[in-house]
């Protein structure tokens, strides 16, 4: 374990029944904390079942023993509700073997079936393995139920024996095992859930903040909800007012005649932290905030108070929240319409967006299951909501407005299991091309915010539009139709031929096909439309067909087999206008419905996107733009290819000295506590760590140095295979500054180039590299990120000079997956290089997939990697040879994506607040 990680830090994190509870270590200050849950907290049998006895010392001897002077050899946490201690685990590495430890917990009964020793097994594993422990083993009574349950729900393998009535128990510790991430993403969707209920599900409402005053935000709300038919008792709380709006109201909350399970705020930014206090106090479960400008104070305050009494909230800044559930019908938010039943959940960060959106889905006729404005976001995510959705029996399309993430790793896996039963479309915010650091490596500048973004959006399933016209014309779409053939072959048909034309250029701009159609389907075209009609496609029916023409043009082209989509472009004209819907009723009432999407496009149409409404009731979207209709199509084709991609497993790690890596690193973090770019000898011990194929490296410091490292690399009789490259640290672009020479050839040129570098380069230069100059290939680069936020991130590009000119990249999150391996080379615009083509052969593509192995192996196994650029690493036939290396490191934290805790927000007038990556 790195000097610069602590075993285990305080997290808050949600028991099964939605309770939050704090999970810290013991501490030899909670000796009357620990004698408390065991002599009060636990019944004598639960003692018996502990100590295997009923010693009336066994509570002193356990407070001696996790507070007292020998604590050190003991990892212990606690879990902590309301400043109560309810639970303990613990362990201590035995004398055998530093790899096992003796697992001891204890619960105190009121708290028991509520996920309490589970939590701390789980948080306790994770600090044991920073510790190099690697199995839990404990002894048991046979009758303690309760503990071998929590042992039988981890998830992980349990291996039981039983001697003399006790029971021995051993559970290995292994971080990666599939049963075990499931069943702890379960256990943290089912308390996510649980303590989702009293927002999205309240029995009793009360508006703290409401006024006497028309126009008021808190009135307004209070007004929304009595009007929306919220189905149980909603409260108004003034300390002013006796009567609002023809209703009492009360003077605080502990006055109202019941407990709210959800609470609006609706009061200046210095009441927000007391009324918060109350709302806790009396037993509110949720709260939504609708209050702006809190400060730093404010903000702290406000966030303790609901961690502390286990109120799950919404805000601040927030517009407010609906659920159009029948059985709740809640409109808490001051918007400016009511928003429709129906079975799409919104999300947004933004309130002035979240109303647009929702003004745009009325009127489009999309109901919502229930939106959410999420405003600062201190507390309830996007991720959240996903869980929500997923199980609320209601939602069928997510749409989410997100402009940061707190947890991207959390939120990327929930997404992606959610996308494969519902879609989930996001407008992508806050783009950027900007890069991030001046001086930062060719991997780094490329990692840019969009990018990161892009790739968490592909990597989960998520369709990302670029504007909230986008998202709503996508949403449009998917609403109605389904998806197509994931290879997007587009047939577009029109009564005009120029709008097909354009309608064809634009299905190409947005990456559609527009395939020529069979010759069979050519020939049953010929013979129903009329003379001069063009049939290759796009197909331009001419305005002199009529309804029954087109219809029966459309149900050709559905039955084609090289047709995914059908893009159906109407101009009104003399001939059909009074008839320009009925081809497009007569394809969805007959076969092409069932198995194509159909996009229509009308140029007279007055809005950007709207429903036509057909016989049965069936709803088309029809567009007045084709560039629409085409982006929406191309979405549902991206979603279709990423269900129809078969699941991937992480690849292979490469064989791998982790353990020497981390030593290297933690050496050099010791020696250069920021961190920074490591020399050119620990960057070679390193990526040998991964067998990663950097080219032979001699750094040298004097002239007589060059001359022997020029007569080891210049083969006998061979001239100019010599490349070389004065170094300081701290050193990243050297072409740029002028300090590489290619083609030394003799010992007297080596010398001669280190008097030239040690000339213009003085004293900041301390050494000059000599390799061999690897013969030509493609140059690419392949890199890393350890985004704080993101995760680490893997790149791949043309590299070289051209890797900022060209800009030819693609990434995704480590690990890589067997399937990121074969995709990656395959998206570069560079990939018949790297492939090979007619006349050219391809590539050494094993080598390659290990190099991007072994740089994503490095990224997960050493969190302080901050930039690896290995550039170029040149390809050929016959091998893989990196001939330039640069990696930078920083003291950082592992993160475990796994372990369950509440986020920590970015508060109000505070830097640096979001949960650590």
């Amino acid at each position: 374990m790195s000097v610069t990680e602590p075993p285990v830090s305080a997290v808050e994190a949600l028991l099964t029944d939605g309770t939050t509870v704090l999970v810290r270590p013991v501490e030899a200050g909670d000796r009357a904390a620990v004698l408390e849950l065991h002599v009060h907290g636990m019944s004598e049998e639960s003692r018996r079942m502990r100590f295997f006895g009923a010693s009336h010392r066994a509570p002193e001897l356990a407070a001696d023993r996790l507070c007292g002077p020998g604590r050190a050899d003991v990892l212990a946490l606690g879990a902590w509700a309301d400043g109560e201690l309810v639970g303990e685990a613990d362990c201590q590495a035995t004398a055998e073997s530093g790899e096992v430890a003796e697992l001891a917990m204890a619960v105190a009964d009121a708290w028991h079936h509520r996920g309490v020793g589970t939590l701390l097994v789980e948080h306790l594993a994770h600090a044991a393995r920073k510790r190099g422990i690697r199995e839990f083993a404990a002894d048991t009574l046979a009758g303690n139920r309760a503990v071998h349950k929590v042992f039988s729900d981890l998830g992980l393998p349990v291996h039981r024996h039983l001697d003399h009535g006790e029971i021995r128990v051993r559970v290995p510790l292994d971080e990666d095992d599939e049963g075990y991430l499931r069943a702890v993403d379960e256990r943290g969707r089912t308390a996510d859930l649980a303590s989702l209920a009293a927002l999205l599900r309240p029995r009793a409402v009360a508006v703290v903040g409401a006024s006497r005053r028309t126009g008021s935000v808190g009135r307004t709300v209070l007004l929304k909800i009595r009007r929306g038919g919220f189905t149980g008792p909603v409260w108004a709380v003034n300390p002013h007012a006796g009567v609002i709006a023809g209703e009492p109201a009360y003077p605080g909350i502990a006055e109202l005649p019941g407990v709210p399970d959800l609470a609006v705020l609706a009061v200046p930014p210095a009441a927000v932290p007391g009324a918060a206090e109350e709302c806790g106090r009396t037993g509110t479960k949720a709260l939504v905030v609708l209050t702006s400008g809190l400060d730093a104070t404010q903000a702290r305050q406000l966030m303790h108070s609901c961690r502390r009494h286990s109120m799950r909230l919404v805000g601040p800044n927030s517009v407010g929240i609906a659920q159009t559930d029948p059985a709740i019908r809640l409109d808490a938010e001051f918007g400016g319409a009511f928003p429709l039943p129906g079975t799409a959940g919104v999300a947004v960060q933004s309130g002035g967006v979240g109303i647009a959106l929702l003004q745009r889905l009325a009127w489009l006729g999309i109901g919502v299951s229930s939106f959410v404005s999420l405003g600062d976001k201190y507390d309830v995510s996007g991720n959240d909501l996903l869980q929500w959705w997923e199980s609320d029996g209601r939602t069928d399309l997510a749409l989410l407005h997100l402009e940061s993430f707190g947890s991207p790793r959390a939120f990327a896996r929930t997404a992606r299991r959610v996308t494969r039963t519902l879609p989930v479309l996001t407008v992508d915010a806050g783009r950027s091309d900007a890069g991030r650091r001046g001086a930062a490596s060719h991997t780094a500048a490329a990692a840019t915010p969009t990018v990161t973004r892009e790739t968490l959006f592909r990597r989960a399933g998520i369709t990302a539009a670029h504007s909230i016209a986008e998202l709503v014309e996508t949403a449009a779409l998917f609403h109605t139709q389904p998806l197509p053939d994931g290879r997007g072959r587009v047939a577009v048909v029109s009564n005009a031929g120029g709008i097909g034309i354009l309608a064809a250029d634009a299905c190409a701009a947005a990456g559609l096909e527009l395939p020529p159609l069979p010759a069979e389907t050519v020939a049953e075209l010929r013979e129903l439309l009329p003379a001069g009609a063009g049939t290759a496609n796009p197909v331009d029916t001419t305005a002199a067909a009529g309804p029954a023409e087109l219809r029966a043009c459309l149900d050709v082209l559905a039955r084609a087999d090289t047709v995914d989509a059908l893009v159906v472009c109407l101009v009104p004209t003399a001939l059909v206008q009074d008839d320009a819907d009925r081809p497009l009723r007569a394809l969805l009432d007959g076969p092409g419905r069932r198995r194509l999407p159909v996009a229509a496009v009308l140029l007279d149409q007055e809005v950007p996107v709207q429903y036509r409404t057909c016989a049965d009731g069936g709803r088309l979207p029809s567009y007045a733009d084709p560039a629409a209709a085409a982006r929406a199509l191309a979405h549902a084709r991206d979603r279709a290819r990423w269900l129809a991609e078969p699941f991937s497993a992480p690849a292979a790690p490469p064989t791998a000295d982790a353990d020497r890596a981390r030593r290297l690193v933690d050496a050099f973090l010791d020696a250069h506590p920021d961190g920074g770019w490591l020399d050119p000898e620990t960057t070679a011990d390193l990526l040998d760590c991964y067998r990663l194929p950097l080219t032979t490296s001699i750094l040298v410091r004097s002239e007589d140095e060059a001359e022997l490292a020029a007569r080891g690399l210049c083969p006998l009789g061979h001239e100019g295979r010599i490349a070389a490259k004065a170094y300081w640290p701290g050193q990243v672009h050297k072409s740029a500054e002028g300090a590489v020479r290619l083609g030394v050839g003799s010992a007297t040129q080596a010398q001669e180039c280190y008097r030239d570098f040690r000339d213009r380069f003085g004293g900041r230069m301390t050494g000059v590299l000599f390799q061999p100059m690897a013969p030509p290939g493609v140059e690419l680069l392949v890199g890393a990120v350890q985004d704080e936020v993101f995760g680490p991130l893997v790149l791949l590009g043309l590299g070289g000079t051209a890797t900022d000119v060209l800009g030819d990249r693609t990434t995704r999150f480590a690990p890589l997956t067997e399937r990121d391996l074969e995709t990656m080379p395959a998206e570069l615009r560079a990939a018949p290089l790297i492939l090979g083509r007619p006349g050219s052969p391809g590539t050494d593509l094993t080598g390659l997939r290990r190099a991007l192995t072994g740089v994503s192996g490095m990224a997960c196994d050493l969190p302080q990697l901050v930039e690896v650029d290995l550039n170029p690493l040149i390809v050929r036939p016959d091998g893989v040879v990196c001939v330039d290396a640069r990696i930078r490191v920083e003291p950082r934290p592992s993160y475990d994506p796994y372990l369950r805790r509440l986020r920590r927000p970015a508060l109000a007038g505070e830097a640096g607040g979001r949960e650590p990556q």
